[in-house]
């Protein structure tokens, strides 16, 4: 180990050992930040252990587009570093992919056919264009007659019917059929086998198709429209069951954007070439490469120019970089939060819905509340993250400021409050081991699992296993270790498959456009990795999409409903809202991060062949 990633690691575990005192004291301050507001000037600082300084900075003093230095060239190639401590997956199309590293790598080659402003509202500035009729119900799609997939075929509306129909088909084993799918009528038939077409979608011409959905939703207009065609005449003749691992989505995937798929090294790069034929223009770059790299030498290769920009950067690692010389920083308040989860029930396969368990070992929400109380976020976010992460308080994050209720406070941190939950809740100490047994007086061991990453990956999970702890809970991690990303994914469910050894597991969501949160919390929600479902929960969640919906007041009560539901209830608890920073070579042009800039990937441009060194 290296004297400068040592010195780090001993810093790291310093700062559990601090955060952990100030548990022990309850010292902490107890006021809930909210929003933007936590650590939101730059000059703000809280003392460390040793006296000195925990510079803190806010997300609002970076732009999400970068300045553009000096004259773009003609040409030239982009390094693109895939920040990731194991290999992709290889899922590389948009109608069976499942985790964000995928992700990463389709939005260079393969694009959704609409386009959304700065409100997460769908704009006819896309690939295709919409008309809603009077009634709400019927869109009526239209692609352009310059959109075409990367082979030269065009891409049209049949391949957009196709990719409804292998998503809805009962042999799919991707993640997406859901309450998105089940509002176009004749979805369920189809999906059920009673029907051999789905009577909502009609092809009206080669580039023009039309949806009838069952419910008119505010929803429609904000995400919950499948918007990724699928190449009929590339799938049309495979088995559904076969499609995702096929040749055709890991080895030579296709799309319609503005760059194509050359070239793969299975889980490690993706080498792409420009479209000339890319239905915007002919992209300034003339390709593009991306790169697995490890977190541990995301600086070493920014430094070195052996990227020029990287998928995130690891806000922990900014205060020691924030001056590095040959990049520049573009920031925004990200579309995700981080949270614990409980385990409450399984994935039912066959009917595609949770199945919650009352006799679960977190099934207690007395024991899921006190666990809340008992850590403390704001402490986290200064220390680890120096106020670019900061104390979440609901389940709707202040991306999306219309909806995130700013004035609820959550869960404070209060480890006394979280003993006397306990203690009345009957989480007493029988054999005076300082651990808390069950009700019943039997062992309770809570089981942990939680990913690795970045270098405070391991210090924060330690953190909140000594926080619990400190109010009598023993939560061991899974395997007595940190688990990698796929792996983490596969043993919570995203294939479906719960791992009956996790109690509780620590994660991020990314949060959709649309704020509708039935895609991560609903019951037939396959990432709805906690299992919980009531039919409280289903009403609410149904009355955010509803008609009366349509009235934004009407909407913000029932979604603020939700989040105090969501608190009052903690199938998980969100820990921290999240800062997104990514670092960018000076010798790019046109680079940005977010939506609503009115910029896209075609017009990234460098102004020289190499990048850029750090001095």
């Amino acid at each position: 180990m290296s004297d400068s990633k040592l010195m780090k690691t001993l810093l790291a575990l310093m700062l559990v050992l601090l955060v952990a005192l100030a548990a022990c004291s309850g010292d902490s301050d107890d006021d809930q930040s909210e929003g933007t507001d936590s650590g939101s000037d730059s000059e703000d600082s809280t003392e460390t252990e040793d006296g000195g300084d925990n510079e803190l900075y806010s997300v609002e003093d970076f732009s999400q587009i970068k300045s553009n230095e000096g004259e773009a060239i003609e040409g030239g190639t982009l390094t693109f570093g895939l920040v990731s401590d194991t290999a992709f997956e290889g899922t590389l199309n948009w109608n069976f992919y499942s985790g964000n590293p995928d992700s990463q790598i389709l939005n260079w080659f393969d694009e959704a056919l609409l386009t959304w402003d700065e409100n997460y509202v769908y704009t006819n500035d896309g690939a295709a264009t919409y008309e809603i009729d009077e009634s709400g119900n019927v869109f009526t799609f239209t692609i352009g007659d310059n959109v075409n997939w990367h082979d030269g075929e065009p891409v049209t509306a049949e391949d957009w019917l196709f990719a409804h129909e292998v998503i809805g088909h009962p042999d799919y084993d991707g993640p997406r059929y859901g309450s998105d799918f089940t509002n176009i009528e004749g979805m369920a038939e189809y999906h059920s086998g009673e029907a051999e077409t789905i009577s909502g979608i009609q092809v009206i011409d080669e580039k023009t198709l039309e949806i009838t959905y069952i419910q008119a939703t505010p929803s429609l207009i904000t995400g919950s429209i499948w918007t990724y065609p699928l190449a009929k005449h590339i799938f049309g003749d495979m088995e559904v069951a076969e499609m995702s691992a096929s040749p055709e989505v890991r080895e030579n995937p296709i799309g319609f954007g503005p760059f194509k798929v050359e070239s793969i090294v299975p889980g490690e790069s993706v080498t792409m070439v420009k479209n000339e034929d890319y239905w915007r223009g002919e992209p300034n770059l003339d390709g593009v490469t991306v790169k697995v790299i490890n977190p541990n030498v995301i600086v070493q290769e920014l430094e070195s120019g052996g990227v020029d920009t990287v998928s995130e950067f690891p806000v922990d690692q900014f205060p020691d970089n924030a001056d590095m010389s040959n990049v520049e920083y573009l920031g925004m308040i990200d579309r995700s939060y981080s949270y614990i989860g409980f385990k409450l029930g399984t994935w039912d396969k066959e009917n595609g819905e949770v199945v919650t368990d009352p006799d679960a070992k977190m099934a207690d929400v007395n024991l899921r509340k006190a666990m809340w109380h008992a850590v403390d976020n704001t402490t986290v976010g200064e220390r680890f993250y120096n106020g670019l992460r900061w104390n979440a308080t609901t389940l709707i994050p202040p991306s999306h400021p219309e909806f995130h209720d700013e004035t609820n406070p959550g869960v404070p941190y209060d480890p006394e409050a979280a003993k006397q939950i306990l203690d009345e809740a009957g989480y007493v100490d029988v054999d005076g081991d300082n651990f808390r047994e069950t009700p019943d007086g039997e062992e309770l061991v809570i089981n942990f699992a939680s990913m690795s990453g970045s270098e405070v990956a391991e210090p924060l999970a330690q953190y909140y296993i000594q926080a619990w702890e400190q109010v009598g809970l023993n939560v061991q991690l899974i395997d007595g270790r940190l688990q990698e990303f796929n792996s983490f994914y596969d043993r919570v469910g995203q294939n479906g498959d719960d791992d009956p050894a996790v109690d509780i597991y620590s994660a991020a969501w990314g949060v959709g456009i649309d704020v509708d949160p039935r895609g991560l919390y609903g019951r037939d929600a396959i990432f709805n990795f906690s299992r919980y479902s009531s039919d409280e929960n289903d009403e609410l969640l149904a009355a955010g999409v509803s008609e009366d919906a349509f009235d934004l007041e009407n909407r913000q009560k029932v979604y603020n409903e939700w989040q105090q539901f969501m608190i009052d209830e903690v199938p998980v608890f969100p820990t921290l809202y999240r800062s997104e920073l990514v670092p960018v070579n000076n010798r790019v042009h046109n680079y940005y991060i977010g939506d609503g800039t009115n910029m896209y990937r075609y017009d990234i441009a460098v102004t020289q062949e190499d990048t850029i060194v750090a001095e």
